[in-house]
């Protein structure tokens, strides 16, 4: 969400130029944590991808389902009233219909004629967790905290410290859509990222969960809880999908793409999502959970105020995963190898996975577009799954594209029904016995 309050922040008045990008995130970076606390809230009660107003844009007919959430009431019923959020605005974004002037950080024109934001799926945070940031710039504000260990910081550096421990390393505000991320009865944060993870998706982070974690307290209690045949679903959707962008262009032969299945893939996923939505739950674990690594992902994403203090600027062409790979030498922590695939995927893939929830390429004139690139109004989706394909196959070392491989195998001799004799790791063999008798045979490995 804070990538994208980026693109709603106005310029300054009579500014000399337009601001830059960086410009715009070190600003967001820089309002104070209460006012960004209370922007949450009010993204909150914009409903995101679930908001009624998206129905019209994302329409696709009777397979579209329009409870994004779980439940219509997720968001109404999980948020604070709306005259407590009148009793305080955050000032960040206009009340749609006010007439109050504009202040900085708002967005004019901004209203209720206009979807709001979407934000992004759970995968997202997956995804960006899996870079390894926030244990890397959460070393950077600790550091900054008790000690003189860093490069000198910059006023800006310092009001970022304290805004990223405020917001997400001391206990958060009661009642606020942020208040679930820790309680008594789960204490700590890092185990309940997980355990969403592992429910939502059957994922496990690729890094240590961190000192005093003993096991994997995040799958206990779930019962059946949990979409572990997920990977395995989306990495038959991407072979499915690339076997149609490999075929799509062909105007004669064979053509083995099955955009039926492609369309049944999608749906499965789906329901397996929802599954796990019922009731509207892991809504606000959601939408909390991407809100974080969203802020730490703007961080690296630009030469912000902190990446320029720390010498780890990589121009206006760098990546985010430069920018973290040269902090987390400050800091002696070493980022994913995998980082700069992983912060592209997760833009990449949070729209389609939110598309695949609403059911918008069941049908298979739908499914289509997952891979057409010609004949269709809009290549965007095909261009897109191709991006995640060849992404996803780089980051993951998943080999989606081998079963778009026409190559000719060498044929083998066929067995008999019946072998003639047993094949050689089968032969039973005995195995001495230290009181004198003899041991069950088993097989010879």
């Amino acid at each position: 969400m804070f990538r994208r309050l980026v693109g709603l922040i106005p310029d300054p008045v009579l500014p000399a130029a337009p601001w830059a990008a960086v410009e715009r995130a070190n600003a967001v970076l820089a309002v104070h944590p209460l006012q960004l606390s209370r922007w949450l809230e009010e993204m909150w009660t914009q409903g995101g991808i679930a908001n009624p107003a998206w129905n019209n844009i994302l329409t696709t007919g009777s397979s579209a389902n329009p409870v994004a959430l779980g439940d219509p009431n997720a968001v109404t019923k999980l948020g604070l009233p709306q005259a407590l959020l009148d009793t305080l605005r955050s000032g960040v974004q206009p009340q749609p219909g006010s007439s109050t002037p504009v202040q900085p950080y708002q967005h004019p024109g901004y209203g209720i004629s206009k979807p709001p934001p979407i934000w992004e799926h759970l995968l997202y945070a997956y995804l960006v967790e899996a870079t390894g940031v926030f244990e890397i710039l959460g070393e950077v504000v600790r550091r900054y905290a008790v000690g003189e260990t860093l490069p000198s910081p910059t006023m800006d550096t310092l009001v970022w410290a304290r805004n990223t421990e405020d917001l997400f390393f001391r206990d958060p505000p009661l009642f606020g859509v942020g208040g679930l991320l820790t309680s008594q009865l789960r204490p700590d944060a890092r185990v309940n990222r997980r355990n969403v993870y592992w429910r939502m998706f059957g994922l496990d982070l690729p890094h240590p969960p961190g000192k005093g974690v003993e096991g994997q307290p995040w799958k206990r209690d779930l019962g059946t809880a949990g979409n572990t045949r997920f990977l395995e679903l989306w990495n038959e959707l991407l072979r499915q999908v690339w076997l149609g962008i490999e075929n799509d262009r062909n105007s004669s032969g064979a053509n083995a793409t099955d955009a039926t299945y492609i369309g049944y893939l999608c749906q499965t996923i789906g329901e397996m999502l929802q599954l796990r939505r019922r009731g509207g739950m892991l809504s606000r674990e959601e939408f909390a959970y991407v809100t974080m690594l969203s802020w730490f992902h703007l961080t690296v994403e630009h030469d912000t105020a902190l990446v320029s203090d720390l010498h780890a600027n990589a121009g206006g062409l760098g990546n985010p995963a430069d920018r973290l790979a040269s902090i987390g030498k400050v800091v002696g922590i070493a980022p994913s190898r995998q980082a700069r695939e992983l912060f592209e995927l997760a833009d990449q893939v949070s729209t389609l996975l939110w598309l695949i929830e609403l059911g918008m390429f069941n049908a298979e004139d739908k499914a289509t577009l997952l891979y057409k690139k010609d004949g269709v109004s809009d290549p965007l989706i095909a261009q897109t799954m191709n991006r995640i394909v060849d992404l996803w196959q780089s980051g993951t070392g998943e080999r989606v594209k081998d079963l778009a491989v026409t190559t000719r195998r060498p044929q083998i001799e066929r067995r008999a029904a019946q072998p003639t004799k047993l094949p050689g790791e089968l032969v039973p063999t005995v195995l001495p016995s230290t009181n004198g008798q003899r041991s069950p045979a088993v097989p010879r490995r």
